[in-house]
């Protein structure tokens, strides 16, 4: 069957736009005016009444089960207008698995009352009975109340763990947990069954699918510790098989351990593994924590705190030999380094691993890749790598980050532009739940290097053009996947994964690209989302 589109703005990946496209068994088969439209054959015709139409969107970085997850649970981040706001948000939700009062999305940056982390007395206040975890928005730290400690056997004397913190407060546990630290707590939390898995993918597809996102990069091994990552792709695969699936998934399978890696690969999960709609993506290592918790780890003292540099995940020989087992197997890379300090060593295992197996076209990419110094970001373009950016972070990190890095570091940091100017490629992302799948919301941020509010631009010489920010999003994506053959673009051949908006962002004000409506979202040429 035959589709035609037309009356249309098409961005179909270069400029000028086109007026309509046409798409037969899922694919797309032209692209052109209005006028050469006419001369095809087609079983249907579908007028676009002068809508915006670009390539599907791709969220090159998110964790879609822990996103499915979230929503099932407490959503602090609607709640963290204060302290007492997120206490009263956790207090009305209904305990889950295990007796667990679950939340996420606290920022103790947004507390108009209290400018600091919860701790175990704040959640007493929610409950003495049921253990309670409540996750910041970053995922790098967590707070839980004196029953989960209990619960958890953590005192005074437990034993600080490598890459990770136990808070105390005049040498008692406060409930705060930081980075490796916290998979005590969530290896008390029983896990969901593969039916819960399914259904929590189901709403976070469909969730992305509102946002324009027809495809994601998605980090999941990781969400629940007592989980396999064998139910994961097996829950993934069902939904493919029931045609539930309604975003396609590159797995950026995650690991810590070498023995575990090394099993998945024995059991056939390299790069490029399965199919259009779920396949096996790179090594995914978790290399610090966040700036917002003052865990990125950075190769100077905190400006705001000078007893810390952050956390650094693993030590340098864990990055060598798992990079190193990555890249000797002909796996790709995608490696978490938001502090400068963290991506001189994730750099400097990349550079062993290349010297001891060289490879083409490995496309290793730097996740988020921050804090960064000039010299740091020449290295990432003479190496070659990929970023994974998530510019809709600007909103929230313009207002700390030279406060938090000082402004030497924060006069070089989030420099997409500049490295894209150097040749390296940039896909955008959300790193969702810790923001929502909002791609044009990080549009405008990378058009305006603004917070959606309009403030004082930071570092505006690294603003994207429109094009720039929408290639990100769709031709960018495709490429940190080997995809780029197969999906980005709008013309013959590619999957018909397209996105109508209700404005055209290239005609629209820079600040208000964030307001434009999603319309309509097709997956193979298939309505998955009306408006």
């Amino acid at each position: 069957m035959i589709t035609v589109y037309h009356n249309a703005r098409v961005y179909t990946g270069t400029l000028p736009l086109q007026e309509a496209f046409a798409v037969e068994d899922g694919r797309f088969i032209f692209a052109g005016s209005d006028q050469e439209a006419q001369t095809l054959s087609r079983d249907e015709t579908v007028d676009l009444e002068g809508a915006f139409v670009c390539a599907g969107l791709n969220d090159s970085h998110m964790h879609l089960l822990s996103y499915g997850q979230a929503l099932s649970t407490a959503p602090l981040q609607e709640h963290t207008r204060s302290l007492e706001d997120m206490i009263s948000c956790l207090r009305a939700t209904a305990p889950g698995r295990g007796g667990w009062i679950i939340g996420r999305g606290w920022n103790q940056d947004f507390f108009a009352d209290e400018k600091r982390m919860p701790n175990r007395w704040d959640l007493d206040k929610v409950s003495t009975s049921h253990p309670v975890v409540a996750t910041r928005a970053c995922g790098h730290a967590l707070a839980v109340n004196s029953r989960a400690l209990d619960m958890l056997g953590v005192t005074a004397e437990t034993k600080q763990v490598e890459g990770g913190r136990i808070g105390m407060t005049d040498g008692v546990c406060d409930g705060l947990f930081f980075d490796n630290a916290m998979d005590m707590v969530y290896e008390a939390i029983p896990a969901p069954s593969k039916e819960d898995v399914k259904n929590m993918l189901r709403a976070a597809c469909a969730a992305l699918n509102s946002y324009g996102v027809t495809s994601c990069q998605t980090d999941d091994y990781c969400v629940f510790h007592t989980l396999s990552w064998e139910v994961v792709n097996q829950a993934y695969r069902e939904l493919e098989e029931e045609g539930a699936l309604t975003v396609r998934v590159y797995e950026q399978a995650n690991f810590n351990k070498l023995d575990a890696f090394r099993d998945f690969m024995a059991k056939g999960n390299k790069t490029g593994a399965g199919t259009d709609m779920f396949r096996i993506g790179p090594l995914k290592m978790l290399g610090d924590g966040a700036l917002g918790a003052r865990t990125a780890y950075l190769s100077r003292p905190y400006a705001d705190d000078a007893s810390t540099c952050g956390l650094s995940v693993f030590t340098q020989e864990e990055f060598d030999q798992l990079i190193g087992c990555a890249q000797e197997n002909g796996m790709q890379t995608a490696v978490h380094c938001i502090g400068d300090r963290c991506l001189d060593m994730v750099i400097s295992a990349l550079e062993n691993a290349r010297a001891k197996h060289p490879r083409q076209d490995e496309r290793h990419g730097i996740v988020h890749c921050q804090i960064t110094r000039p010299d740091q970001l020449d290295k990432i373009a003479k190496m070659g790598l990929h970023v994974y950016a998530q510019s809709i972070f600007l909103d929230y990190d313009i207002h700390i980050v030279r406060e938090r890095a000082g402004e030497e570091l924060a006069g070089s940091s989030y420099a997409w532009k500049t490295l894209m100017q150097k040749g390296v490629t940039v896909s955008n992302g959300s790193d969702c739940p810790v923001e929502k799948p909002f791609a044009l919301g990080g549009m405008q941020c990378a058009v305006t290097r603004q917070d959606l509010q309009g403030c004082a631009p930071y570092l505006p010489y690294e603003a994207f053009t429109v094009q720039e920010a929408l290639d990100s999003y769709t031709k960018q994506g495709a490429y940190a996947s080997f995809d780029e053959h197969v999906k980005g673009e709008i013309k013959p051949g590619m999957l018909a994964d397209f996105t109508v908006l209700a404005q055209n962002p290239f005609e629209t004000d820079a600040g208000s690209i964030h307001s434009i409506r999603v319309e309509r979202v097709y997956l193979g040429g298939k309505k998955v989302y009306q408006a």
